[in-house]
């Protein structure tokens, strides 16, 4: 068991992995600026945002959506998304925060969840499709090339702050921190754990949209949410700092995992079954839409140019 004091965050720790070739590093958490600290953790989350809106807003054509309409998409959903991560985080943690609220506002000591900022996102993204007229699975598989870099790169965050690792163990791959006393605790990994899961995820879901074999629009978010549910449900369960439900033993995240890979399998299956023409993927009626529009506008101008 560790030691309650070393259970959440060791940004002073030196870090080792003595089964991957018994080196140590010591990075720094934050840099300064003008006497102010700003942490990588918050540096690598940005360079992730930027990333995920220059990428998407490239394969944005792929799934017949307007990189404009992306970009206005984007305007509500990254400040939505972090205000739903925090409130989430809260939530689980409310008597504490309610001693001190103010402390709500202090995103810079940590407390987001990726889980808040999911539901939020969706949320949102339900809402300004409804509004634009787009369809809302069209619209989610694109933003799921944007999630899984932005939850790639933030773990590596994690490691950074020495912060949501896993339980002690002596795996291969376990990693050391140095304790207070001087001791070193070798634990799970688990941000480099959830990070390559992710990357695999990106990976087989940019073969399977550069190779055209995406068939209906929402494939790409259901197999995101069963992978990511399956993988999560398993490394929330190594976890030292975990939101739990009030009175329970029970893993916040593990629960949402469970329920969420399995009702992304249960429709994935029912999609199996049914037909799904290709004229029926929206990126496909936008291309027949334009083509019609191009095909009216023609005779037009070839009079105009006549006259």
């Amino acid at each position: 068991m560790l030691p309650f004091l070393f259970q959440t965050i060791q940004r002073d720790s030196v870090i080792s992995f003595p089964g991957l070739g018994n080196f140590s590093l010591n990075p720094p958490s934050y840099f300064t600026v003008f006497g102010r600290n700003i942490y990588f953790y918050g540096v690598l989350i940005a360079i992730g945002f930027l990333f995920a809106m220059l990428f998407c807003s490239r394969l944005s054509r792929r799934f017949g959506i307007d990189s404009d309409d992306f970009y206005d998409l984007l305007l509500w959903l990254i400040p939505l998304s972090i205000v739903g991560a925090r409130l989430y985080y809260v939530l689980f943690r409310l008597d504490e925060y309610l001693q001190e609220p103010l402390r709500i506002l202090a995103v810079r000591e940590g407390g987001l969840a990726i889980y808040g900022g999911i539901i939020a996102g969706v949320i949102t993204i339900c809402l300004v499709c409804r509004r634009k007229k787009i369809p809302i699975p069209a619209m989610l598989d694109l933003a799921i090339f944007g999630l899984l870099p932005g939850q790639i790169l933030g773990r590596w965050g994690n490691f950074l702050n020495r912060e949501a690792f896993g339980a002690e163990t002596d795996l291969f791959c376990r990693m050391g921190l140095s304790a207070p006393d001087g001791g070193t605790i070798f634990v799970h990994p688990t941000f480099l754990y959830e990070s390559l899961w992710n990357l695999i995820a990106f990976t087989a879901l940019l073969i399977l949209l550069l190779r055209n074999k995406r068939k209906y629009d929402g494939q790409c978010a259901l197999l995101y949410f069963f992978w990511y549910g399956l993988g999560r449900a398993w490394i929330e369960g190594l976890r030292t700092d975990s939101l739990y439900i009030p009175g329970s033993n029970i893993r916040v995240s593990q629960l949402l995992s469970i329920l969420l890979a399995l009702l992304s399998l249960a429709l994935l299956l029912r999609q199996s079954r049914r037909p799904h023409p290709e004229e029926a993927l929206f990126v496909n009626r936008a291309k027949e839409q334009d083509t019609q529009t191009e095909d009216t506008q023609t005779p037009k101008e070839n009079i105009e140019g006549g006259l």
